[in-house]
């Protein structure tokens, strides 16, 4: 098959093709967001994620939009080199969501070794991930962007996750790469996890796009909040179904596997940066304008993701946070997926992704409100990325996600750094890297050295921040 190249159309809504390496269990859950608005009809929506086929027909064919649904089938491609957690998937609720030709496992994983995802794996399925790759992206009408999931601490998800992206970026040069990383936390049981991270992050600075960063620790720490409230002493307050959080199977109570909750808050991001190519809006934003409007600069392309609501979702005892307050929400940091602090730190840009009934004049009134407790570079005061969507998640009558592109990643990357030298320094567990074919002790110096020098040019940023001087320039979206 020749090499295909796809460039993104500008302005139409586009298929969206999904590469998911191991994160906890199901994070794809969550993307069936608004079944029950379709009433059985195949529209714009639904294509952006699922295709509709003829299940009678061997050779897979799709209906176009606007009929009815038959059988549908994600656009995604799931990669682990561990078949336990794709077995688990295949014999769940979505087993039949996703098509069995677009999955590709193995049995032993890669032994928490970035060496053998990205060599050992990455080398002996290079044809089979590319062949994945091309069926996905040929079955999309309008290809606009590549999603992809995976994990930094494991050896398949940092390993075999990051040769994914390089491939990406050999076969679909022109495609925009934006990538969901789950970072450890501090307490990981993987010991070898900063090793793992760091040689990841590596490629992730020469290879993606755009970095959606979230930590485990994060997630964990937003889920223990809502049982907290879910346990309050209010009577009848408990979390609601089909929340935010909790997926279709019941409340954080009922038959939820462990990290169920934490995974559908990484889908209910993904739902919300993918609302305009899924629904109209007043003023959509095209999923490559993510990478133009937030990175000014080709390495520091780390975004801060702050979603709102997140801890509103327990019964009409509580009332819903009203319209400006779910802005100040967006900028806490309890509503952060890092745990991060950027008002104390450097904007160099910021997206709000706005669903609902909302104007644009709520959302300048509220920048403007805002502005002032957040300090931006002085070369991009009105740095801001806005876009509308009229239709609401489930449940809720609007919400926000703010991306944000802050220098207030870089405690988590010197956390991260200080955990690697640690190891690195004693050459603890070395050996087990080194013995992979084509591994070397430079891959370790490279990666380090990159890292030192993606938390300088955070640095450098950091100390403009003094000698910023306050000034009201005229605000402006970007449209």
């Amino acid at each position: 098959m020749s090499p295909i190249h796809w460039r993104p159309l500008t302005g139409l809504k586009g298929s969206v093709a999904n590469i998911l390496v191991p994160i906890p269990q199901d994070t794809f859950r969550g993307l069936v967001e608004s079944m029950p608005r379709w009433r059985g009809l195949y529209d714009e929506a639904l294509s952006s994620f699922f295709r509709n086929v003829d299940s009678r027909k061997s050779d897979g064919a799709a209906f176009a939009v606007g009929g009815r649904i038959q059988h549908l089938k994600a656009r995604a491609v799931l990669v682990d080199m561990e078949e336990g957690v794709v077995n688990q998937i295949l014999q769940g609720p979505l087993r039949e969501v996703f098509d069995s030709t677009q999955l590709l496992t193995d049995v032993s994983g890669s032994g928490n070794n970035w060496a053998v995802g990205n060599m050992t794996y990455g080398s002996a399925y290079r044809e089979k991930i590319v062949d994945k790759l091309r069926k996905a992206a040929e079955q999309c009408d309008c290809l606009q962007c590549f999603f992809l999931i995976h994990s930094m601490g494991g050896g398949t998800g940092s390993g075999l996750g990051t040769r994914v992206l390089s491939l990406l970026e050999e076969e679909f040069p022109e495609v925009c790469r934006i990538i969901t990383s789950i970072y450890p936390s501090a307490e990981d049981d993987v010991i070898t996890s900063p090793y793992n991270s760091v040689l990841a992050m590596n490629k992730l600075t020469e290879h993606a796009d755009c970095v959606l960063l979230v930590e485990n620790q994060s997630l964990v720490d937003i889920v223990n909040k809502i049982k907290i409230m879910s346990h309050g002493t209010k009577p009848g307050l408990i979390i609601k179904r089909n929340s935010t959080v909790t997926s279709g199977q019941g409340g954080l109570s009922g038959a939820e596997k462990p990290f169920d909750a934490m995974n559908n808050i990484v889908a209910n991001l993904l739902l919300n940066i993918t609302s305009s190519a899924r629904f109209e809006g007043s003023l959509n934003m095209d999923l490559n304008e993510i990478a133009m409007n937030l990175v000014p600069f080709p390495r520091l392309h780390y975004l801060v993701p702050s979603l709102t609501p997140l801890y509103t979702l327990a019964d009409i005892n509580v009332p819903t946070r009203r319209l400006d307050q779910m802005f100040s929400d967006a900028f806490s940091k309890d509503h952060q997926l890092i745990q991060a602090d950027p008002k104390h730190s450097l904007y160099l840009a910021c997206a709000l992704m706005v669903r609902g009934n909302v104007q644009v004049s709520d959302v300048r009134r509220n920048i403007e409100r805002l502005r002032p407790s957040l300090p931006f570079v002085s070369w991009n005061q009105e740095g801001w990325k806005t876009s509308l969507c009229s239709v609401p998640p489930v449940g809720h009558s609007h919400s926000l996600l703010a991306l944000a592109n802050n220098t207030c990643v870089k405690p988590t990357f010197m956390e991260l750094r200080e955990r690697f030298t640690k190891l690195y320094r004693k050459k603890a567990h070395l050996h087990h890297y080194l013995h992979v074919e084509g591994m070397e002790q430079s891959f370790f110096s490279e990666a380090i050295a990159s890292l030192n020098s993606l938390i300088e040019e955070y640095h450098h940023l950091d100390a403009t921040k003094a000698r910023l001087m306050p000034d009201a320039p005229r605000l402006s979206i970007a449209r």
